[in-house]
């Protein structure tokens, strides 16, 4: 056994002699290595690596909070073998931050190196102690007992290696896949210690060896039997093992486990396997895991896969809270317990739910009261996101603090720190709170109220109550019915009537919400306490009141409805305007094209003209009634079946029909709208765009057809559909949404008939409050989405970004960044808040639109050219031209009234809601001496 001890310190000597990499003391041979170019390079290397040291200690001294700032920092001081500042470096990190179980593995295994003494010995120990404490690992565990065993030759270093091998066990013994490592590592220790008990070659064992070796023997069978009880991967593995070690046959007990437990495994399995094929955070198979063992109802399996869980979603608050509050109801042990509310607040300390159950916590373990005032100071410091979370903190302290009085000694010194505390909660969420989120938080004053009513009820302090009363009604609570009437019932359960009286006096002097609800109480009050003159006197004010109210809303009503009525008589006077526009654009219209059949003949065929009025046709006359699509076109309206003009080349009119012919009339079934899409926002001078939209939609699935819409003289409009021939492909298709095309982000949404379903929405972005999501403004324009990926990824794992264009696909400076949890969000709000991007300071909040204000109808945001006099815009606004197109001669007809050579009187579009008549047919010749006259 000596012999033993002896071979494991020489081991153990070996691996503290191995420095860390980079250390200065394991460079002797370093010099031999590369030439003098290389050389150059390391000492130019070795430079950039201080300036960075340098720099992030100086950031670090800033914000002490930053995260990746403290990974880079002992990255870089690990790599240069700077072991004094390294270990400042994990200490300072330790204390902020709980450590992943590669920081903690590298950390351990770098001081391990280092300790040759067993004062040193003992800092790893201690420092494996923390190392446990921030997560249930098995690495750590199994690197924690191996390294035990080095010290085995101290004295109780056997029983202080298997005290150590226990705990391992206890904590992650029962884990599926990675706890029988630990089981065989325990039993090989044990099996080294019996080869060291085992007598020399041919000598007898004393009874003492032989007891011992019976002992020891007993160890190793009983390690056996415990594993072989608890599903685990490779049992079966485990079970050959013992039968052959085994000199003696299988307890039945023990095979009857043994298959009990093969049979536990074969249900964990197919979650065992959901979780090594799902992505990270595998919150979903987790859960699903804890909810299988939460049936099957034993502790210790049920704290472990919560505590797997947290391993791998550590900033998770919901599932912190669902443990704790297992914890909390079940198995309520006071260290267990505790260790896990301090873990949880320590990942999580922007969660006031976890702050408030770790204090509930430890009232509950009866915990000193000088320990919870300190855990409540951090929670103050913890960085809340919202003001109400600092009322709910102060509440429940107080809450606390209100249960250790004895209320029913007139004086103590714990109800004189309540009142103190309550006095400073006022004062922080005044001062502190409201400074940083520009509101307190507790606007209906609710701590206020509970130290009313706590100064009542339990101190009977009414005159203390009376002046926190009068304080809360001038924070602007005077005009709300159920303040006054709080109020009133706690004079009215522990005051007098005098004093009820005074208030709901006042408050029907007050109440601006339901003043009629007040009154009725202060009515009440009086027909059954009040004498004839309190009553007269109650009547008359409450008359009065209610006078002047019913005045107010009988204004207010006027008003309402004078606006609504305005609004009635703008919707009105815009419908007419369009009306009028539309029949001004039909008028024109038709005098364009009279026009130009003007220019096209000769002098000498005017007088031939109206023998042909016959064979033309015009809007209105039967078959050759034109698109609406085709009365945009500026020319060829009626020309299309009149003669031959002989001054007119006739290939050049061939040519303009066919143009027309050419382009399809672009017509869409509503019954495949399952299997297609919608397309826009697409460049106008997309070059062929059914080839390019084929191209990018086949990823979806096979293309049925590609409909783009031309106009009239064949430029694509930038939209189209597009038809699938499966609803699969539809549906996928829709993921390419706002994806960038030709420069401009292209929009596509379901093909849906608006007219039979108005209801059907759109996707849009939410306006809602996203704690995991930022809003980033004041982005440079030529920022890229990658660019702000890099600034942003150093402070979480991002899930997307977002950058805002308008439809043209120019930035805004505006960006969306999306993290996985709103504890990275929040981080990179402190730490991104006014950094600057090529030169320009961005700034970065949480994602919270402000609601927007929609019109009570259609069209109440628009203007109405009658009520407001300014320019008509275009359908796409101040972008379209303002130039007119009609000639002048035809402009002065659309005075308010024009006679017409041919006699006719019409209204001018612009003066009239009605449409105009139809204008009589005028001949060419006829035509051409009015434009002769003008």
């Amino acid at each position: 056994m000596a012999a033993a001890g002896a071979e494991a310190a020489a081991v153990a000597a070996e691996e503290e002699k191995r420095l860390p990499e980079g250390d200065p003391e394991s460079g002797g041979d370093s010099e031999d290595e590369g030439d003098s170019e290389s050389s150059g390079d390391g000492e130019d290397e070795e430079k950039e690596n201080e300036a960075e040291i340098q720099r992030l200690e100086e950031q670090l001294s800033i914000n002490a909070f930053d995260y990746n700032c403290h990974l880079d920092l002992i990255k870089l001081l690990r790599q240069e073998g700077e072991l004094v500042k390294l270990r400042r470096a994990r200490q300072k990190m330790s204390e902020l931050f709980p450590l992943t179980e590669e920081i903690w593995l590298d950390w351990l295994k770098d001081e391990i190196k280092m300790a040759s003494e067993s004062s040193e010995r003992e800092k790893v120990y201690e420092l494996f102690e923390r190392a446990v404490k921030d997560y249930i690992c098995p690495e750590i565990w199994l690197e924690y007992a191996q390294y035990s065993i080095g010290g085995i030759g101290q004295e109780g270093g056997i029983e202080k290696v298997r005290s150590i091998f226990e705990r391992a066990l206890t904590a992650v013994g029962l884990h599926v896949t990675k706890g029988t490592a630990l089981w065989e590592a325990y039993r090989e220790f044990e099996n080294a210690i019996l080869e060291t008990a085992q007598p020399a070659p041919g000598s007898v064992p004393s009874p003492e060896q032989q007891q011992m070796l019976c002992s020891q023997l007993e160890k190793i069978h009983t390690l056996f039997r415990r594993q072989l009880g608890i599903p685990l991967l490779d049992m079966e593995a485990s079970y050959a093992e013992y039968e052959e070690w085994s000199e003696d046959p299988i307890p039945e007990t023990v095979i009857k486990n043994y298959k009990k437990a093969l049979q536990q495994l074969e249900k964990c399995k197919p979650y065992e396997e959901a979780l090594l094929g799902a992505e990270t955070p595998k919150l979903a198979e987790y859960q699903a895991y804890i909810d299988f063992e939460m049936k099957a109802g034993d502790p210790a399996r049920i704290q472990l896969i919560y505590e797997r869980a947290l391993a791998e979603n550590c900033l998770v608050p919901d599932l912190w809270a669902r443990y704790n509050q297992y914890l909390d109801r079940q198995l309520k042990v006071k260290e267990l317990v505790l260790s896990a509310h301090e873990r949880a607040v320590r990942n999580c300390p922007w969660t006031v739910g976890l702050w408030i159950r770790y204090l509930l916590a430890m009232e509950r373990h009866r915990v000193d009261h000088g320990i919870i005032s300190e855990m409540f100071e951090k929670a103050l410091n913890a960085g809340f996101i919202q003001a109400t979370d600092y009322v709910e903190i102060w509440q429940a302290y107080l809450d606390y603090l209100r249960r250790r009085v004895d209320f029913t000694q007139d004086s103590s010194k714990e109800l004189e720190e309540l009142r103190s505390a309550f006095a400073r909660a006022v004062e922080y969420l005044k001062q502190e709170v409201e400074e940083r989120f520009s509101e307190s938080g507790d606007p209906s004053c609710t701590i206020m109220q509970n130290w009313a009513r706590v100064e009542a009820r339990l101190c009977n302090n009414m005159q203390k109550a009376r002046e926190l009363w009068d304080n809360i009604m001038t924070k602007g609570n005077a005009k709300y019915a159920n303040m006054w009437l709080e109020y009133y019932n706690l004079e009215r359960a522990h005051g007098d009537t005098q004093h009820c009286r005074k208030a709901l006096h006042r408050a029907v002097q007050c109440t601006s919400d339901y003043p009629e609800h007040v009154c009725e109480v202060l009515l009440t009050l009086e027909r059954i306490e009040g004498t004839l003159e309190d009553w007269d006197a109650a009547v008359q004010k409450t008359e009065n009141r209610l006078a002047r109210v019913n005045e107010q809303r009988a204004k207010a009503a006027e008003k309402e409805a004078a606006l609504a009525k305005q609004e009635e008589e703008k919707a009105e006077q815009r419908k007419q305007a369009r009306a009028e526009k539309k029949a001004s654009k039909k008028a024109k219209k038709t005098r364009i094209g009279d026009k130009r059949k003007a220019d096209d003949d000769d002098e000498g065929e005017w007088g031939q003209e109206e023998e042909e009025q016959p064979s033309k046709r015009h809007k209105g006359d039967g078959d050759g009634i034109l698109p609406e699509e085709d009365m945009e076109v500026e020319t060829g309206l009626f020309g299309r079946s009149g003669p031959e003009k002989p001054d007119r080349p006739a290939n050049q009119k061939e040519k303009a029909s066919t143009s027309r012919k050419d382009i399809p009339k672009v017509l869409h079934d509503s019954s495949k709208d399952n299997v297609t899409v919608f397309v826009s926002n697409l460049s106008y001078n997309m070059a062929d765009p059914e080839v390019k939209l084929k191209e990018l939609f086949e990823s979806c699935g096979e293309v049925a057809e590609i409909r783009p819409v031309f106009s009239n003289k064949g430029i694509f409009r930038g939209y189209c559909y597009v038809e699938f021939k499966e609803e699969k492909s539809a549906l996928q298709a829709l993921g390419l949404d706002r994806k960038v095309v030709e420069g401009r982000p292209m929009f596509v949404s379901p093909c849906v008939d608006k007219n039979k379903n108005p209801d059907f929405k759109v996707f849009r972005y939410s306006t809602t409050l996203e704690k995991h999501k930022l809003f980033i403004s004041g982005l440079p324009f030529s920022c890229t989405k990658e660019e702000l990926e890099d600034v942003c990824k150093a402070h979480g794992n991002v899930k997307d970004i977002r950058l805002v264009t308008n439809r043209a696909g120019k930035p805004k400076g505006l960006a969306y960044v999306e993290y996985e949890n709103e504890a990275q969000a929040s981080q990179a709000v402190l730490k991104m808040d006014g950094l600057t991007v090529k030169e320009h300071v961005i700034k970065v909040a949480i994602s919270n639109p402000p609601l927007r204000k929609l019109p009570d109808k259609p069209e109440a945001g628009r203007a109405s050219q009658f009520a407001v006099p300014r320019q008509v815009y275009g359908a796409r606004g101040k972008g379209r031209t303002q130039l007119s197109m009609m000639p002048r001669a035809l402009q002065r007809q659309s005075n308010p009234v024009a006679k017409a050579e041919n006699g006719m009187v019409q209204n001018s579009p612009a003066t009239s809601s009605e449409p105009p008549e139809e204008p009589k047919k005028m001949s060419n010749a006829d035509f051409a001496k009015m434009l002769l006259k003008k």
